[in-house]
């Protein structure tokens, strides 16, 4: 299987920071957009919260700012799951300008909930067994170089 790509989102005046590029945050926007569109695959969403009372909570999430995209400039985000257990996953993003451009890559550590706590639960035996095929269709794929980096100031 290939990553799953999201639809194309276009970057809003609102967006432009006083540098003249998009802010940093709304590479998260855009990163939690293709999100949105990849977790019903998984079984998660609005209504796995409304209707189960679970949900996912990031954990931590990296970002790397590869190149500056600017307002009208038209994107997409992949996502490629890296591993996952009985209650966490590992995601892998990359944001690309639609003319092919990687613009950022973020990582994630995602965990399952239970709201009624709220607390880390392990997933359901149907959503696991989905995570666990997202897991396998991408098994195949090459591990991202960028994937684990740590932040920190480089000494020679």
């Amino acid at each position: 299987m290939t990553l799953f790509k999201s639809s194309l989102m276009t970057v809003v005046p609102e967006w432009i920071d006083y540098n003249g590029h998009m802010n940093m945050a709304y590479y998260n926007v855009l990163f939690d957009r293709c999100a949105d569109e990849v977790y019903p695959l998984m079984g998660f969403g609005p209504d796995y919260a409304e209707d189960r009372k679970l949900t996912t909570y990031t954990a931590e999430f990296h970002v790397c700012y590869v190149r500056e995209l600017h307002e009208g400039h038209r994107a997409y985000s992949t996502f490629q799951m890296i591993d996952f257990d009985e209650k966490r996953f590992h995601s892998y993003q990359e944001l690309y300008h639609e003319d092919g451009w990687v613009a950022a890559t973020a990582e994630a550590l995602t965990l399952h909930i239970d709201m009624t706590g709220p607390r880390v639960a392990p997933m359901p035996a149907d959503v696991h067994e989905k995570v666990a095929a997202l897991y396998e269709s991408h098994s195949n794929l090459p591990r991202p170089d960028r994937v684990g980096r740590s932040i920190g100031i480089r000494r020679k």
